[in-house]
């Protein structure tokens, strides 16, 4: 695929200085650029580069003003972070433009799959499963019976669905995820064994939802397991059953959250944050990598780390003084000793 400088600049609403017929075919870092590529300048630190660059058009914003000689052509803009990442998610659709139905995929006669599918080879679909419009299931993906898939999401290979799960629109799954497996119920007997409690409920995703490589979503003892608009999940997290994350939170890597608990809209909880079940957390929340959370948070806009988690200035305060524990035992001996000695 290749751009004009011109085309780019009517994209991202820029005004040009430079060449602006040529062209340009892929994407770069600023000290890597060669010719044929379009790179961006935000950072002032990187500013020298944009002098010696090779990339054919370099997106800047529009108070910069160049110090000396530039070869490439300019497309100056508002904000060339903000610019150069719809330039990358326009480049990212076109190249991930696929549609059509693999002769070697499965579909159930009872499936009903929307307009501009595209479906891949080994990808089985079950019975009763609705598909919306330009969905792309990539190939051994595989959807259970009785699920619904929203428009324009996107479910890369080896993704499992199990059955009657909810997936919204403009959701991306990538590979390994597993949605809607049984949550983790067992009654203990009196002979010490378990029986299995039986886990009828179903996973529910709202439109606009992105879940990293690896992650585990639950079905619900009863009810659903919500996760609702705009969540943004990480590779390699495990969320329990019943368990209900409000609109916009992130949640990063190797985080588990225990059945039943709710998380409220716009947290945002670190790698390896370990949090029971059947807690409640506020809205607006943030809770620091590798903090372990045992009560509930009712502080809207709380700041916490540690585990267990308390607030997180008291918590680095704290650690200071964890730091000179070995020398303040130290201190107590010798006086310890000293007055020994004088006894």
């Amino acid at each position: 695929m290749k751009l004009s400088a011109k085309k780019i600049a009517e994209l991202l609403d820029g005004k040009i200085e430079g060449d602006q017929k040529v062209e340009v075919s892929k994407l770069s870092k600023i000290e890597e650029g060669k010719p044929g590529s379009i790179t961006f300048l935000a950072n002032p630190k990187y500013t020298h580069f944009i002098y010696a660059t090779k990339a054919s058009i370099v997106i800047v914003n529009k108070d910069f003003i160049p110090e000396q000689n530039i070869s490439a052509t300019l497309i100056y803009v508002n904000d060339a972070y903000q610019a150069f990442a719809k330039l990358l998610d326009i480049y990212n659709q076109i190249k991930l433009i696929k549609s059509g139905i693999s002769p070697h995929s499965f579909i159930s006669e009872s499936a009903v799959v929307g307009e501009n599918a595209y479906i891949g080879e080994f990808a089985c679909i079950g019975e009763n499963v609705e598909i919306g419009n330009n969905v792309k299931i990539y190939p051994q993906a595989f959807i259970g019976d009785n699920t619904t898939i929203g428009d324009n999401t996107i479910i890369y290979s080896g993704v499992k669905i199990y059955s009657d799960n909810i997936i919204g629109k403009k959701c991306t799954i990538h590979s390994g995820t597993i949605i809607g497996a049984d949550g983790f119920g067992f009654a203990q007997k009196c002979d010490n064994n378990y029986m299995k409690v039986a886990q009828i409920g179903n996973v529910v995703i709202e439109d606009n939802v992105e879940i990293g490589a690896n992650t585990c979503i639950d079905r619900a003892t009863l009810g659903s397991t919500i996760i609702h608009k705009g969540v943004k999940l990480d590779n390699l997290i495990q969320i329990a059953h019943n368990v209900e994350i409000g609109e916009n939170t992130i949640i990063i890597s190797q985080a588990g959250i225990a059945g039943s608990t709710k998380i409220g809209k716009n947290c945002m909880i670190g790698g390896q944050v370990g949090i029971v079940g059947h807690l409640k957390i506020a809205d607006n929340v943030k809770i620091a990598a590798q903090s372990g959370i045992q009560k509930n948070i009712l502080e809207d806009g709380a700041v916490l780390q540690g585990s267990p988690a308390y607030e997180k200035i008291d918590f680095q305060k704290s650690y200071i003084y964890f730091k000179k524990l070995p020398s303040l035992i130290n201190q107590i001996n010798e006086l310890d000793k000293k007055i020994k000695e004088k006894d």
